[in-house]
């Protein structure tokens, strides 16, 4: 059941994200290393994330709204993966800070080489882990539920409102690109603030 304390958590996470944006406005590197501990210790406790921003589809990982910023300078979402689910290989275009809060991850990253994308560095995330995205520091890559038994949820923070920033999807075997608006699963973000 969700108390008072377990909504504090979150935010009290959204005042250090919002504060942390403002004073390093530009700074992306402070705010992707600052950020990554804010939400390491987000996600070190599984105590705070609603049920139903939890719950996977059977065919599509979902990407559920928590929070976005008045100015759409960041955005706070919690990602299902249903088992075996996986996103197709994708960027964002903007910073990213994903923590693990659930089950585990995989990360495909991709780097291009003559117009194809060849895959590099493979990751795994598991409890409480974090990771960075941005296009400075590695911005393409796939991402893949390890369980294909259970299901995994994962807490993001991206530079901008995410359901809104046109993306690309990236077919390997060509290089070829599409873009795509992601949206959200739900229709709005639970409120952390009555």
């Amino acid at each position: 059941m969700e108390t008072l304390q377990n909504k504090n958590r979150f935010r009290e996470f959204i005042i250090r994200i919002t504060d942390l944006v403002e004073e390093e406005a530009g700074n992306e590197s402070v705010i992707l290393d600052t950020g990554a501990k804010h939400l390491n210790r987000l996600v070190a406790r599984d105590d705070w994330l609603p049920d139903f921003c939890a719950r996977p589809d059977p065919d599509y990982y979902q990407q559920y709204l928590l929070y976005v910023d008045p100015q759409e300078r960041f955005s706070i979402v919690s990602f299902v993966w249903g088992p075996g689910q996986r996103t197709p290989i994708h960027d964002h275009t903007v910073w990213g800070v994903i923590g693990m809060l659930r089950g585990a991850e995989q990360e495909q990253r991709y780097q291009s080489a003559d117009g194809i994308l060849v895959p590099t560095e493979c990751t795994t995330l598991a409890l409480g882990d974090v990771a960075m995205v941005s296009p400075a520091v590695g911005d393409v890559h796939q991402v893949s539920n390890v369980y294909e038994d259970r299901v995994s949820v994962s807490i993001h923070v991206y530079g901008a409102d995410i359901g809104k920033v046109t993306r690309h999807i990236y077919f390997a075997e060509t290089g070829e690109k599409k873009h795509f608006i992601s949206g959200y699963a739900d229709v709005c973000p639970p409120a952390y603030w009555d």
